[in-house]
């Protein structure tokens, strides 16, 4: 991934606090400065990758790159320093994000490139559906994400059960839960295209 801060020369550098907030992150490599209000991970789990493309889209600083490819091996214990294709589509597609009312983008690169463009495709629905929700909207979908039900969010919230419901529809949770388990699913395809093309044996 190669996230980049958006309006950084109207603003204060805050690439610390994405690297504290982004710490607990299980990464191959982690995120680290790689130069200006870029940073860069490695990251091998889809759902993971997800869940970071939700954290910055919800914080609203960011364009995020995320790219679909082999890494050269053995990977440096700098992330800036790493080489290889999924480095170089990260790149592409953080140029690309940079470009988008909605600044999230997936490339890949030839087998994984179809696959990477399908989940490039439930990024943006998943980010449109982050990006347009109201802040009462973004706090209700917080409470539910460690709530038992919509009742004990409310609870937590102190509001009624229609209340919340109310939120959450507005805020289009269910489809956002939707798009998120499509987002993974086509990283996972994009990611075993990509693997399999650089050695056959790997299924």
């Amino acid at each position: 991934m190669t996230i980049d801060q958006r309006r950084s020369r109207t603003d204060r550098d805050r690439v610390p606090d994405a690297l504290t907030a982004l710490s607990d992150v299980h990464t191959v490599r982690p995120f680290d400065r790689t130069a200006g209000d870029e940073i860069q991970a490695v990251l091998d789990d889809p759902a993971t990758v997800a869940e970071v493309i939700i954290r910055l889209l919800t914080d609203g600083r960011w364009s995020v790159g995320v790219g679909v490819g082999p890494v050269d091996m053995p990977l440096p214990h700098p992330t800036r320093a790493g080489r290889g294709r999924a480095f170089e589509v990260a790149r592409e597609a953080v140029d690309i994000a940079k470009k988008r009312a909605v600044p999230v983008a997936i490339t890949g690169f030839d087998e994984s490139a179809t696959l990477a463009e399908r989940a490039d495709i439930a990024g943006q629905l998943l980010g449109d559906i982050i990006v347009n929700r109201s802040d009462a909207g973004a706090e209700a979908v917080r409470a539910m994400s460690g709530a038992a039900s919509q009742s004990t969010a409310a609870q937590a919230l102190s509001i009624s059960p229609q209340a919340i419901s109310q939120r959450l529809r507005a805020a289009r949770w269910e489809l956002g839960v939707r798009a998120r388990e499509l987002l993974i699913a086509l990283l996972a395809d994009a990611d075993t295209a990509a693997l399999t093309a650089t050695d056959p044996d790997r299924k």
